[in-house]
């Protein structure tokens, strides 16, 4: 298996997997808790023929940079030849059970299933989301406090099935997701199947020059990006029935993500900052 990777700052990584465009390339991360930075890597195999090894890693080095470029990270890629079950076994190193607000337990299917807690078992293979990322973890505290109301939940920007997964262990119903990225898709369902739930995933964009009718729900989380937040509003916006959760928000750029919602009838209930990042909940006012 060949890997080429780089570090970056942990504020960087979210940009990075909204703006890569990888084709059969799939863009992949972890952080060491005792290291600065984030190492983000593409895994790819030797190529069939005719194409070369040269000519896919060159592929896949463009890609990358290109990503890079976006975001403004100006470093080395590197390149390295890993033994194959080393690296069918790397993610499951950084990937470990993790109790997440009062009552939500996330565990990889590998470890053992705790004997407390609303357990969310989770592979999420080569798809965001673990429960690891400050926006994450916000958001499913956010979805465990408003549990008791209940009602219709969006997952807007599924990734692994996290946050909808949950969801619908913690009583949403009926609840849905979706994603740009079919093998997000395709993820969320593999892991709602693993863990029980009934979710409906669908793939599609915002933004997306065909528009589809997007349910409505009680509950709406976007954990995306800050500037599609914004961008996206007026998509957005319509799906709220009572409650909004916007993550995936680097702090500083949060008050002008709020302004756009504000202005579209909604109202700051309260935020979590996370490191970086802030999310908040709103409300329909």
């Amino acid at each position: 298996m060949n890997k080429l990777f780089c570090s970056i700052e942990e504020r960087l990584v979210n940009p990075l997997f909204e703006v890569f465009d990888g084709g059969d390339f799939i863009l992949s991360s972890y952080r060491d808790i005792e290291e600065r930075l984030t190492q983000v890597q593409i895994y790819f195999p030797d190529p069939e023929p005719p194409l070369t090894l040269d000519e896919a890693k060159s592929e896949a080095e463009r890609r990358l940079s290109d990503a890079l470029a976006i975001v403004g990270a100006d470093v080395r890629i590197e390149y390295a030849i890993i033994p194959d079950e080393d690296w069918k076994l790397s993610y499951r190193r950084h990937f470990t059970t993790e109790r997440i607000g009062e009552r939500l337990v996330v565990r990889p299917p590998w470890e053992p299933e705790p004997s407390e807690g609303i357990v969310v078992t989770l592979d999420p293979g080569l798809a965001f989301g673990t429960g690891k990322h400050e926006t994450t973890r916000a958001c499913l505290e956010y979805i465990d406090s408003l549990s008791g109301e209940g009602g219709r939940f969006l997952d807007m920007g599924c990734g692994s099935g996290i946050l909808s997964i949950s969801a619908a262990k913690l009583g949403y119903l009926p609840v849905s997701g979706f994603d740009v990225d079919q093998e997000a898709v395709d993820a969320s369902v593999d892991n709602a199947a693993l863990n029980g739930v009934d979710v409906g995933y669908f793939k599609y964009g915002l933004g997306a020059k065909v528009k589809r009718e997007l349910p409505k729900a009680d509950l709406v989380a976007a954990n995306i990006l800050g500037p599609l937040l914004i961008r996206f509003a007026d998509e957005i916006v319509p799906c709220v029935g009572k409650r909004l959760i916007i993550s995936g928000i680097l702090s500083e750029f949060y008050p002008e993500v709020l302004a756009a919602y504000e202005s579209r009838g909604l109202a700051e209930v309260s935020r979590r900052t996370i490191g970086e990042w802030t999310t908040g909940l709103l409300i329909r006012k």
